[in-house]
């Protein structure tokens, strides 16, 4: 059974011998071959020369083409910012501060000849003849909530409030351009849909079952009509919602650290549904050590009392700078995984203390919103936690302080374990938790900030 068919077969829900294994290398795809990220999302040489190259080193059961959920807004007018080890993020939103939902891109659905499409689909068929046979192919779309959050900015919260038929509307046209996306990927051979929403993370589950559940239900079964299979990619602290989830059938559901993998699997194995995830993508892949990743590989698997159903997956788009050696590292755990616990039976992982100092919190001079991030620049319910800061920030100019603390920096993950921040995105006001894993509309973050002013 080659790499392909193990996975294949745990997304049939079928029992294997082995794991499967898929490393998510968006832009670090890119830096396996020292180009960087706007080199690796725009250039079709240079994308695919990095896909073949994550192909030969990480052995993949599924492979991702590109991890790039700006694809569609930016074909639809969103401007973006480019970086150089990160996807772009959206700088701009066409439907913002607008009074409705009306507009005249309302109806325009990207063809293949738009923006970057017809690059990734260029790659996505040359992928296919080059390693198809061994590797399952995986085609990312903006999931309908996120890519209306593109479009549509922070309003797109407070729109839920105040005017619900506009949003089920306005969701049910995002919706119609996942499915067409959906559509040019599966021709160009991608075996795997997977619809990458962060932003479900941000929402109750009241609110899923209100606006996301008729979209998801369609568009999934949009999907496996049309003879692919599919997963429901999300990042944050899904927790409340992975029941709701699953009611949507996908193939499968992948989450990253911020959700209890064990709990999970117990729901979603109700519903039948696979389940990937979570190698902490900073604390372990991009600043530990090789001995760390296998560790933490086989003690995953050792803890994980059923395997049926299960993926092991970074718990996201893989970070730029994840030194090389720490990813073959978890492949070697998988297949070797007696030999590496044997290995490391008396490995114990170096604790690096970092000092790190916290405000004088009962003695501020005025309110401090501090946002704890994964990083406002790739992770999008980050992005957009971090807008609303900012939104906060222009209201209130010079009477309040604001600041960004990104846990791919080593002293910030002291600083959250200092804080004990539970899940990122989360929002401090002077100190104390206020937003966690939840973007705030404007009216109720600017409340909880008046609340403190002296």
């Amino acid at each position: 059974m080659n790499q392909k068919e193990l996975l294949l077969k745990t997304l049939h829900h079928e029992e294997t011998e082995q794991v499967a294994w898929i490393p998510f290398a968006g832009v670090h795809a890119g830096s396996l071959l020292g180009y960087d990220a706007t080199e690796v999302l725009q250039d079709e040489e240079k994308l695919f020369q990095s896909l073949m190259e994550v192909n030969k080193l990480y052995k993949p059961s599924g492979q991702p083409v590109i991890f790039d959920l700006q694809v569609e807004a930016e074909c639809l007018g969103c401007d973006l910012v480019w970086a150089k080890d990160a996807p772009p993020s959206v700088a701009k939103h066409p439907l913002e501060g607008t009074e409705d939902l009306e507009t005249p891109c309302y109806c325009t659905i990207p063809t293949k000849e738009s923006g970057r499409i017809p690059m990734i689909l260029n790659v996505m068929r040359r992928m296919k003849e080059a390693v198809g046979g061994t590797t399952a192919l995986y085609g990312l779309i903006c999931g309908p909530f996120t890519l209306a959050t593109h479009l549509r900015g922070n309003d797109i919260f407070m729109d839920m409030y105040d005017d619900e038929d506009a949003v089920i509307e306005f969701l049910a046209y995002c919706n119609a351009i996942a499915m067409k996306m959906a559509e040019y990927y599966i021709e160009a051979g991608m075996d795997v849909i997977a619809v990458v929403d962060p932003l479900i993370s941000q929402i109750s589950s009241d609110h899923f079952e209100q606006f996301m559940s008729e979209p998801f239900s369609k568009l999934f079964a949009h999907i496996r009509e049309l003879g692919a299979l599919s997963s429901f990619f999300v990042c944050g602290d899904a927790t409340r919602n992975i029941e709701v989830m699953c009611q949507t059938k996908p193939d499968s559901i992948s989450i990253d650290e911020n959700v209890d993998l064990f709990a999970a699997k117990k729901i979603t194995d109700k519903y039948n549904v696979a389940i990937g995830g979570n190698i902490p993508l900073t604390t372990v892949m991009l600043h530990g050590t090789q001995q760390d990743n296998m560790k933490f590989v086989v003690d995953l698997l050792d803890k994980l009392e059923d395997k049926k159903n299960f993926i092991l997956a970074p718990g996201c788009d893989m970070p730029y700078a994840v030194p090389v050696e720490n990813t073959i590292g978890a492949v070697q755990a998988i297949h070797e995984t007696d030999a590496v616990r044997e290995i490391l039976k008396n490995y114990v992982a170096a604790d690096e203390e970092i000092e790190v100092e916290l405000p004088d919190y009962g003695h501020l001079e005025k309110p401090l919103v501090e946002v704890f991030t994964l990083d406002s620049a790739t992770c999008a319910a980050c992005t957009y936690m971090m807008g609303a800061a900012k939104e906060a920030k222009e209201t209130f100019g010079d009477a309040i302080d604001m600041v960004e603390y990104k846990f791919t920096i080593k002293e910030n993950i002291a600083r959250c374990k200092k804080m004990g921040v539970p899940n990122l995105p989360s929002m401090y006001i002077n100190g104390e938790l206020k937003f966690r894993s939840l973007v705030p509309a404007k009216e109720d973050l600017e409340a909880a900030i008046r609340a403190v002013m002296k």
